[in-house]
């Protein structure tokens, strides 16, 4: 079966996680592209769709690519600039996995936490200078500062071990 790993990355965060899962993937019928609008829903059987997280969601155009699929295995990866949050993951995997037609096979959704662009920084330090939000920023900052780390080595060997279960989960299953 051809598998597909298809990526949207706006910091380089998603673009690591996806060569990661690339190369968990067994065989050589496999193909890796930052996701640019494609209309050939044929391109695979196994979909790793990689997203970045704005607001909890991923964009529109991911979105609307999840919806489009017909009769395909899907797995989902992602980074957020929010960490250590399994009910927060939960919520953005809820969120994204509702727009996968009934017709598809969900296989999963794998998500780490990734750096976030400086000015999203400074926007928590001129929150910190108002009493009222002093201490919200500050969790934030601290947020921020250890998300300068990711995805580190653990991130990347935790996508690997998603992207191996759920392509043999994938094949295991031949039928929908």
């Amino acid at each position: 079966m051809k598998t597909q790993v298809l990526y949207m990355s706006r910091t380089g965060n998603t673009e690591k996680i996806a060569q990661a899962i690339f190369s968990a993937i067994p065989g050589k019928n496999k193909d890796i592209a930052r996701f640019a609008g494609q209309t050939d829903y044929d391109m695979g059987d196994i979909y790793f769709i990689g997203f970045w997280t704005d607001r909890g969601s991923a964009s529109v155009e991911v979105l609307d690519y999840l919806g489009s699929l017909q009769g395909k295995k899907i797995a989902l990866f992602g980074t957020c600039g929010m960490g250590e949050s399994i009910e927060y993951y939960r919520k953005i995997e809820e969120r994204i996995k509702v727009f996968i037609e009934d017709g598809n096979q969900y296989l999963g959704c794998f998500l780490c936490q990734g750096k976030m662009p400086m000015q999203v920084r400074k926007r928590y330090e001129v929150m910190e200078e108002n009493p009222e939000q002093r201490e919200k920023a500050q969790m934030l900052i601290r947020n921020f500062d250890k998300a300068l780390l990711h995805p580190d080595d653990a991130d990347i060997q935790n996508a690997v071990a998603f992207a191996r279960e759920a392509w043999e989960k994938a094949e295991s299953c031949t039928d929908m």
